[in-house]
């Protein structure tokens, strides 16, 4: 029986391959602000999703958890201009 301890922790030198895959995927990956980010695969149609949602899963599995890592994910995105800082205006 596993336990909380048992679960893989991402390590901040991951980032920049973890983001890459999650791109790799066809989602977009945003940060919001300076401490979390979000992955749009709600802008995926059906077909796309039923690809991408797999791809997902496994990076999810590969990384492990990445709550510790939010703000450092964040600051990383922000560095390569893939954020959105909330209460600017939409960009269409």
């Amino acid at each position: 029986m596993g336990t909380h301890q048992d679960k893989r922790l991402m390590l901040e030198a991951e980032i920049p391959a973890f983001v890459d895959d999650v791109i790799a995927t066809g989602c977009d990956i945003c940060a919001i602000g300076h401490d979390g980010y979000v992955v749009g695969d709600a802008e995926l149609s059906d077909e796309e999703y039923e690809i991408a949602g797999p791809k997902l899963a496994r990076i999810k599995e590969r990384y492990g958890d990445r709550d510790h890592l939010l703000r450092e994910i964040a600051i990383y995105l922000c560095s390569l201009g893939r954020h959105h800082n909330p209460g600017s205006p939409p960009v269409n």
